[in-house]
């Protein structure tokens, strides 16, 4: 949904369910997380979650595969680990069963490398092929990470390119290149799991996955969350092969859009910067990166922890006194 009309239908419920009516709820409606979480106890936290879509690609494996990593990264934003999933999924009636099989052995393959297993899911018959998971994973209460408590100072890294967006849009048009596919698609089926865990090892102040909002529309959020403001470097912001070139012929999803005319009155570009580019920064992601706000001193350390388990990141911009985001060339 666009990011108006889910504020909008989310409202009500956040009054029927208030915070402080339900202690043990330590992330709920109250907040813009990427994830539910629930107390246990003094060393457990459940962080709850689901997500699911149509394909972004023609391959039903990496569709599987891509869905699941989806899915599963609303855990490692939150700081936990997967424990176990259950399987969603809507498939046309006269849908190939060796199609289906596809599509759910890529999601177990990913299941299986973040060490989780998958015990169970529901289906359902649909016109148009839908799937992803529901998934539980475990934190300790004292390492949950959110979007609020990024402060003046923290510098900003992303660990992955943007630009699925627009590419999985070229390919449903049938005009992007294989080249530019794979790298996506490979982007795409990335676990954040990595990533998360060198977020916990430096203390990350806050730490959100990017996905359906874009960069800008996921990072509005961490700036409200966190009462701060935010200012991005547009040359420092990594961006996959092929994503300037459909950009320039002005290929981008609807829900790109969207982000734009919601979060638009919170963003100052600097004139210098390009339509194309701005869009880029509003495009809908598909299983992208973690955006991590770190503490400036401890930023080659986090930098550090990615490099040895062969995770790529980027310092982006940083943390401001104000509100709003402000993006320089």
């Amino acid at each position: 949904m666009a990011p108006e009309a889910l504020a909008q239908v989310l409202r009500p419920l956040r009054n029927l369910f208030p915070a402080g009516a339900h202690p043990k709820v330590l992330v709920g409606l109250g907040s813009v997380d990427d994830a539910a979480v629930y107390r246990l106890n003094d060393r457990q936290a459940i962080v709850s979650t689901a997500d699911f879509f149509t394909p972004v690609v023609d391959d039903p494996y990496d569709y599987g595969a891509i869905a699941a990593a989806n899915a599963m990264s609303d855990v490692y934003a939150m700081g936990g680990e997967v424990l176990l999933a259950l399987n969603i999924a809507a498939f046309p009636a006269n849908m190939d069963m060796a199609v289906i099989e596809q599509i759910l052995r890529g999601g177990a393959d990913k299941v299986v490398e973040a060490g989780g297993v998958i015990a169970g899911g529901h289906t359902v018959e649909d016109k148009e092929p839908k799937y992803g998971m529901a998934v539980i994973g475990l934190v300790h209460p004292e390492d949950i990470l959110t979007k609020g408590g990024a402060r003046p100072g923290d510098l900003l890294v992303l660990t992955k390119p943007l630009g699925t967006g627009t590419i999985s849009t070229a390919l449903k048009r049938g005009v992007a290149r294989a080249e530019h596919i794979e790298v996506m698609v490979a982007s795409m089926k990335r676990l954040n799991r990595h990533a998360a865990l060198a977020a916990r090892s430096v203390r990350a102040h806050a730490v959100t996955d990017i996905t359906g909002f874009g960069l800008l529309g996921h990072a509005m959020e961490m700036a409200q969350a966190g009462k701060v403001g935010l200012r991005f470097w547009a040359s420092a912001i990594p961006l996959l092969p092929g994503a300037t070139d459909y950009a320039e012929e002005w290929i981008f999803p609807g829900g790109s859009y969207n982000n734009q005319l919601y979060y638009q009155s919170s963003i100052h570009f600097d004139e210098h910067i390009s339509e194309e580019l701005q869009m880029l920064l509003w495009d809908t992601q598909t299983s992208g990166g973690l955006l991590i706000a770190v503490a400036r001193g401890r930023v080659d350390e986090l930098l550090a922890r990615c490099l040895e388990q062969g995770q790529d990141a980027w310092v982006v911009g940083e943390v401001v006194e104000g509100e709003g985001i402000e993006v320089l060339p």
